[in-house]
């Protein structure tokens, strides 16, 4: 069972670490720069490749060249791990333990509070997909399809559907009954 708790975050409010500098880090710094374009990140490695490099000139990134140790931890809101050095990941994951920092350690599922999962977007709408870390390629897979299915054009249903929330009267009881009343011909629709 995937006990999982599925969460939105608002990570342009936030400043994330990035630990390494390889592959995996620019996997990852790629990965939430498409989410969150606008997000404060501290990227960390005694090596940093030349394509993260490029993206700091069109983002919000620090780049400091030196080998991680716990004072990088300081004032970041969340990290993500991605060394090809297991005792600098594992360090790492105490490190924000003891401070009480979320942290996520690449392809290290027991190391992790949190998954980076698949996700689709189209406009406003996001969906998140985990397989609770058995198959991220698995995961791939559902978002590449979800978004084939879902119509180039949902961003006007979400704009139509605001509208209408934002005109209706009465309290929060009756908005959430009018709006469930609108929404359900959604799960009848054939994608």
């Amino acid at each position: 069972m995937n006990t999982l708790f599925p969460v939105f975050l608002k990570a342009e409010q936030m400043t994330i670490l990035i630990v390494g500098g390889g592959n995996v880090g620019l996997e990852k710094l790629e990965a939430l720069l498409k989410n969150a374009p606008l997000t404060n990140i501290v990227l960390v490695a005694p090596e940093i490749k030349t394509e993260i490099v490029e993206l700091q000139k069109t983002h919000r990134i620090e780049l400091i060249y030196e080998p991680y140790h716990s004072a990088f931890l300081e004032s970041k809101n969340i990290v993500i791990v991605g060394t090809d050095r297991p005792e600098v990941n594992k360090q790492v994951q105490i490190d924000c333990r003891n401070k009480g920092i979320l942290v996520n350690v690449a392809d290290t599922p027991d190391l992790c509070d949190f998954y980076l999962g698949s996700v689709v977007t189209k406009g406003d709408l996001k969906i998140g997909i985990s397989t609770n870390g058995k198959s991220p390629t698995f995961a791939k897979r559902i978002r590449e399809m979800l978004q084939d299915i879902i119509p180039d054009n949902i961003q006007e249903t979400l704009d139509n559907l605001q509208k209408i929330r934002n005109s209706l009267k009465g309290d929060f009881e009756y908005k959430v009954k009018k709006m469930n009343e609108i929404t359900t011909v959604v799960k009848d629709v054939e994608l």
